[in-house]
């Protein structure tokens, strides 16, 4: 099979801003790109860092007009939000400290929202920001990118059509070695934010890895925590925060979960992997092999279902850019996230109504639940391992 889904067609060219994702940058670079891969959003200003330099020095790079560069997220939504040509929206790619600040500045002037992911640090914050949105009728997404892939949304297809029956149990695991080293301490910019609560938050390993799980298996299933039980680990030596949690759910359909993150697992490097397992069958992802989802019916062998080679959902199938045999990874599961929101926000400018197909990206709403899972999760631990509501 030599074809692939993509077609010419017309596309919205909207304007964006970013915070964050200056020079040295890792996410900002991967933003950026993302939003390239489709064209149908071109950056138009922005506040890439605390260091009025760094922003100068990175909108120059990217042919950004010096009056559009900005010393503060303040400043950039308040002059922005003036112009007969204002950003679109504004991609926020700070350490999670300063994600609740930028959001409300951008919402409380009428600019809707892309956030990294966690959407920030408390729950409070995050149920402000989407009153806000909801409130002046802003389009908001969170980066959950693994929610972008084909492979992830055919398995959600599956599971929702009832292929694996009634849900029983689901484990997550979310293993990396990259803070098996004290990386923090040789100068590793990733390794000195995310160690810190001041800059990450009250959680590192479930706030960045474990959110991720929170939010896949959410994504394939609709299925919301109920309770949970975790242990948080800080295994680094000196180390404040969390790099390695073992987490026990329960769902409020009655089935059981057990979550593993790690950035101690020595071997591994972003082996983030989900198992949904029905009285039918069950579905599993592997995040580095994401260009395939296996599925089993009980009863019936395995199969290993391909992107691009074998039959998907037409939903998933349209998010397929290549032929079989080219992986598509994490630029463009990001871009498929990107592209839908894009999509959304431009029928909504022109006044269209959306459908649930336009609105499949990751919310607020899914945003507020990760932020209150990593809470729960901080809370559990510090109680000793204890049992959790949500």
């Amino acid at each position: 099979m030599i074809e692939s889904s993509a077609n010419i067609e017309f596309k919205p060219r909207l304007r964006y801003g970013m915070v964050g994702g200056g020079q040295g940058s890792f996410i900002g670079d991967v933003h950026r790109k993302s939003i390239a891969l489709d064209g149908m959003a071109e950056i138009a200003a922005g506040c890439f860092s605390r260091s009025a330099d760094n922003t100068l020095a990175t909108g120059a790079a990217l042919g950004i007009k010096r009056e559009r560069l900005y010393a503060t997220y303040e400043e950039m939504a308040e002059e922005e939000s003036k112009r007969a040509d204002k950003i679109d929206f504004v991609v926020i790619v700070t350490p999670n400290y300063a994600h609740y600040g930028a959001a409300k500045a951008f919402l409380s002037r009428g600019i809707p929202v892309v956030c990294d992911k966690p959407l920030c640090i408390e729950a409070s914050e995050a149920r402000e920001l989407q009153e806000l949105a909801e409130k002046n009728k802003l389009l908001f997404c969170v980066t959950y990118t693994y929610s972008g892939n084909p492979a992830v949304k055919h398995g959600k297809a599956l599971i929702k059509k009832g292929e694996i029956g009634k849900i029983h149990f689901i484990t997550g695991e979310y293993p990396q070695e990259w803070l098996l080293a004290p990386s923090e301490k040789q100068g590793n910019k990733q390794a000195v934010w995310r160690t810190d609560p001041k800059l990450a938050g009250k959680s590192n390993s479930v706030g960045d890895l474990g959110s991720h799980i929170e939010n896949l298996v959410h994504y394939f299933t609709g299925l919301k925590i109920k309770s949970l039980c975790a242990r948080l680990d800080k295994i680094g030596p000196g180390r404040v925060l969390d790099d390695n949690a073992t987490i026990m759910v329960e769902y409020d359909n009655g089935a059981k979960g057990v979550y593993w993150s790690s950035q101690v697992a020595s071997g591994y490097d972003n082996a983030l992997k989900v198992r949904i397992f029905g009285d039918k069958g069950a579905v599993e992802f592997n995040e580095e092999e994401c260009n395939y989802i296996k599925f089993s019916q009980f009863g019936k062998p395995t199969t290993v279902l391909s992107r691009g080679r074998d039959p998907f959902d037409p939903h998933a199938q349209g998010f397929s850019r290549i032929p079989s045999g080219h992986p598509e990874g994490y630029f463009e599961a990001l871009a498929n996230i990107y592209k839908t929101f894009i999509t959304a926000l431009a029928k909504q400018k022109e006044g269209k109504p959306l459908t649930e197909d336009d609105l499949d990206f990751p919310t607020v709403e899914d945003g507020l639940n990760g932020v209150v899972f990593i809470g729960k999760c901080v809370e559990s631990s510090d109680k000793g391992a204890v049992w959790v509501n949500l």
